[in-house]
């Protein structure tokens, strides 16, 4: 083979080909293999000692280089795999992965759409689906894919920032609750926000903000002096998949002229579904709306998206210019991305959300998410008749949280931590825990979209069967 940097058509074909052949091989095998297959350390670290190796002065064998990816690859978590239930899944869907190979190997430029504007037009059109269809915005909204939820809430938080604090943002206070996602917190931080001046609400008993104690605090800071200035809402928590009062939310938030974001990147694209959309009313009364196409859409992980009522906003908040910018021309009111967030170089990051929408059409989405919601049901109606078990929250999403009942003797919380370990022991599905009203749970979240029916009850008969008497 060619070791050149411009291979031959033929050395191309063959490279392609093997790539395909490892790709297929693993994929195809994946409900085989173990959840967590992160091998012992006896292994990893002979493993990872060869990965952090530099590189060499001559060229490798490509098949020997793909045979080395494979174990690495082998030795990790199968975050697509169908016993998946811990934190919050991601599919990695293959229509995805080759929009992906096609994007990246032509290389063209997503940061103005000048220079690719059929390109960013399909980028474009996918934006505006999320905003106007999905989120429910208004036409003329529109925003941005990023690589996840984290540069979402950070871009949202600068332009809430921006917009109603301008450069005096010393006193500019923020409202969440202890289950919104710490990636708002962080952004806060990095937005120049005290880390003091973020307000933590209280939750009502379903976990969800209370919107009279977020008044009251609001209300408070004005009188004292700070500058309140964003609200943020969940459209389903990780913890739990709470629903904030988003409706209410909305209504505080224009009642003091605060910027009003809600945090989606779990649930919001559940309003592809007709439960979805009406638990998530009010995700569309929001200034902005971050989603992850990476979990609800069953995409590849670095998939994400920020929405906005007013993309004018989003373009003030992040717009600088360099002389070098001089030759950019307009390309008939396509936007140029690099003037929206904080990437200036990026890629056409559209193509791996809209291949799979236009292959597999939404109906297919909307048919997976509604399956999930499903599934969350069923879990929750069966662990509810398991004597010793608790399940203090019907799920408003694909997520159910459970844990054993308080022991005449014993720890509660230790017991549902052995009874966690039990469940992971078996192999066949990994489940994540949490800490809520201080004691320990655990949590199903069924977002993979190899996940059915027949996964879903092999769990339930291994909890069954595993539960303390």
């Amino acid at each position: 083979m060619n070791h050149a940097l411009e291979p031959t058509d033929v050395d191309m074909l063959e490279m392609g080909r093997l790539v395909l052949d490892h790709v297929v091989d693993i994929v195809a095998k994946i409900d085989a293999r173990p959840v967590d297959n992160v091998a012992n350390g006896n292994v990893l670290g002979p493993l990872v000692d060869e990965f952090l190796a530099p590189p060499p002065e001559t060229p490798g064998d490509v098949r020997q280089l793909l045979d080395r990816l494979d174990r690495a690859s082998l030795n990790a978590w199968e975050a697509s795999g169908a016993g998946n239930f811990a934190y919050i899944p991601s599919g990695g869907l293959f229509t995805s992965a080759l929009a992906e190979f096609y994007a990246r190997a032509l290389n063209r430029f997503g940061g103005v759409a000048f220079v690719a504007p059929g390109l960013i037009a399909a980028e474009e059109s996918v934006v505006r689906w999320l905003a106007h269809d999905v989120c429910g915005l208004p036409a003329g909204s529109g925003g941005l894919l990023m690589t996840g939820g984290s540069m979402a809430n950070f871009s949202a938080v600068v332009t809430a920032r921006e917009t109603r604090l301008g450069e005096n943002i010393e006193q500019g206070t923020i409202y969440v609750t202890r289950h919104t996602h710490r990636s708002v917190a962080k952004a806060a931080r990095m937005a120049g926000i005290r880390r003091d001046n973020v307000r933590e609400v209280p939750s009502t008993a379903s976990l969800a903000m209370d919107m009279d104690a977020a008044r009251a605090m609001i209300e408070s800071d004005k009188r004292a002096g700070l500058r309140p200035f964003l609200i943020v809402g969940s459209a389903g928590t990780t913890d739990t998949g709470a629903i904030d009062p988003l409706t209410h939310m909305a209504k505080v938030a224009a009642d003091h002229d605060l910027w009003c974001h809600v945090d989606g990147a779990y649930g919001g694209l559940f309003r592809l579904t007709e439960r979805g959309r009406d638990r998530l009313s009010g995700m569309a009364l929001a200034d902005s709306v971050t989603l992850d196409p990476h979990k609800s859409l069953f995409l590849p992980f670095g998939t994400g998206a920020l929405l906005v009522r007013d993309p004018r906003l989003l373009f003030a908040a992040h717009n600088e210019t360099g002389a070098y910018q001089q030759d950019y021309v307009s390309t008939g009111g396509l936007p140029d991305y690099a003037l929206l967030g904080p990437e200036l170089s990026r890629e056409v990051r559209g193509l791996r959300v809209w291949l799979p929408l236009h292959v597999h059409g939404v109906a297919a989405f909307r048919a997976q998410l509604d399956e999930k919601l499903d599934l969350a049901e069923l879990v929750y109606e069966k662990l509810r008749l398991v004597p010793s078990l608790e399940v203090p929250w019907r799920p408003m999403l694909s997520t159910v949280v459970f844990r054993v009942r308080a022991l005449a003797s014993g720890d509660a919380d230790e017991a549902t931590r052995r009874l966690l370990d039990c469940i992971l022991a078996d192999g066949r599905f990994s489940l994540s825990s949490t800490e809520l009203d201080g004691r320990q749970a655990i949590r199903i979240c069924i977002l993979a979209n190899r996940t059915h029916a027949g996964h879903v009850v092999e769990l339930m008969d291994l909890i069954t069967s595993a539960v303390p008497e």
